[in-house]
């Protein structure tokens, strides 16, 4: 399942390389518009070069960017009706040898329904491919080409060489260029070079020259045109290598990133890029322009210690954000890889000002690309929770969760105000999946880009700080998915040293070839010193700065330089894995020796007891026994392997879960794929919601740290693959977004799921299942068992996962009185070897002594009528006008009030309904267009019953 997770990434790489610079496509004329002939010209050997070696013949794949695009990637009139894989006549391109081709049309005809249609065409877009649709030819980094359109009949001018992209500085070598510029129509045509005339012609369209560039650093090219009336600029950046000051970095200045010296005026810049020949910075502090004074300095004169750079940047205000980026060698520009927070210009516009107010503007017109950010002199985060002792790893449980899917809002804020729920449920670890900046907002965060910024689109760093904080003052430790085997195109690291299409071999940190076959992305090198560096400053960062208590390290298997095959990749012992892992270890223990190391590694178990016998914890993929076993199929249901021990381990380092973000769903699978015999059926709800209970109570009771997927406590039944409509399922919707069923803890058989869950996590919390003096587990057939006692208890469970009736031999420890845990129901055991009928799916977890369960777990039979009776949910949620409330009456109510109140518990509005109501399903329009955005409650009274569920207004 891994797989096909690994395989929807992969799509996302071809829109997220890095940016490209060459001149792969050139327009004749130079100046068109759309109702004007125009001649492509496709330079296969340049941008990616996909196509530089292809023999046959060579299509476009066009369409148009307009007025009405809302990104880059949203074309308009698309010229092929068959899609990109099946090229056609009218795409066809001209060969005109040494790998150029070309093509000629009229914009407004070539492209279907554009004539007409009002809208304005700005740009061109493009990409070429062969006869079959492959190979490919796109620009550097696999990017999509584009070519401006005109929008004036008026005088226009352009310097057409020396190229340029993103007008980056073109890097001058032999001291001399060839310049070449046009105009729309005739006009005098002048170059200067820092103000100094170097050429001119009157009356004409083009101009030639080769201009001496000799002085170090930015020169400025310009072009301008006059035809009497109208005069027109164009210019060029052109830079000579400049002389480059070699300076020890500071004294307490970061080796690479941010130093904010005192004053809250200066920061100390450093950015390691060995090999390159100059690094400006630029930024709203220069205007974007590099100059002198934001030239960069290296550390040694010979390049020799690791390719650090570094610049101090004085006269900054004190708690204002400043947008800058590295311009390395005059052409790529990056953000900062240590940037705490990026601008993102694709992407920042769909952020919600609710998830994150204030969001600081994108420079547009400065530059392109993402930006990092820095503030000198910002308020620190004030932490109030400064006693939390993290669970002991014996008594983990852990709930995983995707704060996309798990709240309406997918921000900080609300998962912060649902611990609630987490708590009573008696979680006491909770595992973010990704929150790091990955590519685009929508997502699951295994394509990182950015490592110390969190992503924007869950919230503020403030407000993933209060989270952390507020989970710890419940008692609650947390646990950061972190993504280190791989990379994505925006990452800085990727870009600086990029071919074609894949990093390039001088790269400091990635594989020009990933080195095992679940990787996407760009496959770091853990064996680089560079990686080690940047992974140990990763580890180090969120556990001092936002106060994490671990990692759960992504894809850890991949952490060698070991070449891998399917065959290969955790089947065979790899020496030079476990060595990486170890040092990673130590060091995270260094920083933090409490703190958690998780990796998802599912090595061979002598690589598995090697590395858990260390002090690393490891996930437990035990989904197919445990579903096996809740449908009540007999192939592959022994989950005995969940156990530490019996892996031989000596550790309890073994995270054992039924369900995670990678695996499918139990319920889902309960209800597609149940067992049955004569009536009983896994496929009816109630049915395979109890035996997901059965599940549990053999899941809790096993030593040893667990981990549950997020809603798994109510039996979430959609599939893993299912797509945003809530209803289609494909394996290409495995990324996308899933319904969030925060009412299925109002149902009653859901809700008693869920009551079981918190009951087993709290005996679980008893000292005999950290450290039993005896434990047996019989799990291979219908009827299965678990018996494990200390000197203080004894526990014994049983459960009959067939769909038939069968019978057990209970093995109870002793004779005497024994509790039903969850009913609170004595038993008098005479033999303890009786044997017991067990009905399917009946299931019973016995103690040698009362336990006191959480209060109100488990609901008696009458209350889980009540709660059924009325049912009570509000949609759309969230809303900025109004709601509709669907509620249910299980007999009729002579009054029904219905109240709203902040989370303050103030009521802000009563909403009464008329008259006494019948029994059955009901709506109610709410208006909520003057509350202010924020969290409500709304509580629903009809007689002696109530219900209450949560409202977010976000206008």
């Amino acid at each position: 399942m891994k797989r096909l997770r690994l395989i929807c990434l992969l799509l996302m790489v071809l829109s997220s390389a890095p940016a490209s610079w060459a001149q792969v496509v050139t327009a004749t004329p130079t100046f068109f518009r759309a109702t004007d002939q125009v001649t492509l010209t496709f330079d296969a050997t340049k941008g990616n070069a996909g196509l530089a070696n292809y023999t046959g013949d060579v299509y476009i794949y066009t369409g148009v960017i307009t007025n009405l695009s809302t990104t880059p990637s949203d074309w308009k009139h698309v010229k092929n009706p068959n899609g990109f894989g099946t090229p056609i006549a009218a795409e066809k391109m001209t060969a005109l040898g040494n790998h150029r081709y070309s093509i000629t049309f009229v914009p407004e005809d070539y492209y279907p329904g554009l004539k007409g249609s009002g809208e304005t065409v700005r740009q061109l877009a493009m990409v070429f491919r062969g006869a079959g649709g492959t190979p490919e030819g796109k620009g550097t980094g696999n990017t999509d080409i584009f070519v401006d359109v005109s929008q004036t009949t008026a005088l226009q001018a352009s310097i057409t060489a020396p190229a340029t992209s993103n007008n980056n500085p073109v890097l001058v070598t032999g001291g001399s260029v060839a310049v070449t510029a046009t105009a729309s129509a005739a006009a005098t045509l002048t170059l200067t070079l820092n103000g100094t005339q170097v050429a001119q012609q009157a009356n004409t369209t083009s101009l030639s020259a080769t201009v001496a560039v000799t002085q170090p650093g930015i020169n400025t090219l310009m072009l301008t045109a006059t035809n009497g009336t109208t005069t027109v600029t164009d210019q060029r950046l052109l830079l000579v290598q400049p002389t480059i000051t070699t300076a020890a970095l500071p004294a307490g200045a970061k080796k690479d990133g941010v130093t904010y010296l005192s004053g809250g005026t200066s920061v100390i810049l450093s950015l390691t890029a060995p090999g390159k020949q100059s690094v400006y910075v630029i930024g709203e502090f220069n205007n974007w322009q590099p100059t002198a004074a934001t030239l960069m300095k290296r550390t040694d004169a010979n390049d020799a210690e690791n390719g650090r750079w570094w610049v101090q940047i004085d006269g900054l205000t004190p708690g204002q954000e400043y947008a800058y980026q590295y311009l390395v060698d005059g052409s790529l520009r990056i953000a900062d890889p240590y940037t705490e927070k990026v601008l993102d210009p694709n992407n920042d516009q769909y952020i919600p000002a609710v998830t994150y107010p204030n969001l600081k503007a994108y420079p547009t017109g400065k530059t392109t690309g993402i930006v990092s950010v820095l503030s000198p002199g910002a308020a620190e985060y004030t932490w109030t929770t400064t006693n939390f002792q993290r669970p002991a790893r014996t008594n983990m449980v852990i709930y995983e969760l995707l704060v996309r899917d798990f709240v309406a809002r997918h921000d900080y804020k609300t998962v912060t105000d649902s611990l609630a729920y987490l708590q009573r449920l008696g979680v006491n670890v909770l595992e973010l999946m990704p929150v790091n900046e990955f590519e685009g907002n929508e997502s699951w965060g295994y394509n990182p880009s950015f490592y110390f910024a969190p992503d924007k689109y869950y919230g503020t760093k403030n407000d993933l700080k209060k989270l952390v904080d507020e989970c710890h003052r419940r008692g609650i430790a947390v646990v950061l998915d972190m993504v280190l085997n791989h990379s994505f195109g925006q990452s800085p690291m990727v870009q600086l040293y990029f071919d074609g299409n894949k990093p390039a071999a001088n790269s400091p940190w990635f594989n020009q070839d990933a080195k095992h076959p679940y990787n996407v992305g760009y496959d770091f090198n853990h064996e680089s010193a560079y990686t080690k560096y940047f992974t140990k400053r990763v580890m180090q960062f969120w556990l001092q700065e936002y106060h994490i208590d671990g990692y759960r390290f992504d894809l850890a298997g991949g952490f060698s330089q070991v070449q891998k095959t399917e065959a290969t990749y955790d089947a065979v012992y790899d020496p030079t894995r476990v060595a990486i892992w170890k040092e990673y270890y130590d060091y995270q223990m260094s920083v933090d020796n409490n703190s958690y190391p998780i990796l998802e590694s599912f090595a061979a178990n002598q690589e598995g007891k090697e590395l858990a016998d260390y002090g690393m914890m490891l996930w437990g993929n035990l989904n197919h026994a445990y579903n096996q076993a809740t449908m009540g199929y007999s192939d592959g249901w022994d989950f005995s392997w969940g156990y530490y021990r019996q892996r031989d381990w000596n550790q309890p380092n073994l995270i054992t879960y039924m369900e995670s973000h990678d695996e499918e769903r139990l319920q889902f699978k309960n209800a597609a794929f149940g067992n049955s015999s004569g009536s009983y059926n896994v496929k009816d709800l109630a049915t395979g919601l109890k035996r997901d209970e059965m599940a549990a109570a053999f899941f809790f009771t096993v030593p040893g740290p667990r981990l549950i997927w997020q809603f798994g406590e109510v039996g979430y039944d959609y599939s893993i693959n299912v797509c945003a409509d809530g209803t289609t399922i494909s394996n290409d919707c495995r990324l996308s977004n899933k319904p969030i069923r925060w009412d299925y803890y109002r149902q009653a058989n859901r809700r008693h799921l869920y009551d079981t869950y918190r009951a087993l996590i709290a005996l679980k919390m008893q000292p005999v299942f950290a450290a039993p003096t005896a434990f047996s587990q019989e799990l291979t057939g219908q009827a299965k068992a678990i018996h494990l006692s200390n000197s203080d208890l004894s526990v014994t469970v049983l459960g009959n996962f067939g769909v038939t009736a069968t019978t057990v031999n209970p093995q109870f420890q002793q004779t005497g009185t024994w509790y039903n845990y969850l009913t609170s129901t004595p038993i008098n055991v005479v033999d303890a070897n009786a044997t017991i009928t067990l009905q399917p799916g009946e299931y019973f977890v016995y103690t040698n002594k009362p336990i006191t369960k959480p209060a109100n777990s488990v609901l008696p039979v009458k209350n889980a009528q009540a709660v059924s009776g009325l049912k009570l949910l509000a949609s759309p949620n969230p809303t900025g006008g109004t709601a509709t409330l669907y509620y249910e009456l299980s007999a009729a109510a002579p009054t029904v009030t219905v109240t709203v109140q902040n989370m303050l518990g103030a009521t802000v509005r009563t909403v009464p309904v008329a008259g006494r109501q019948t029994s059955g399903t009901h709506e109610l329009t709410l208006p909520v267009a003057n509350l202010a955005n924020g969290v409500y409650f709304v509580r629903l009274q009809a007689g002696a019953q109530q219900q209450t569920t949560r409202l977010v207004v976000q206008h």
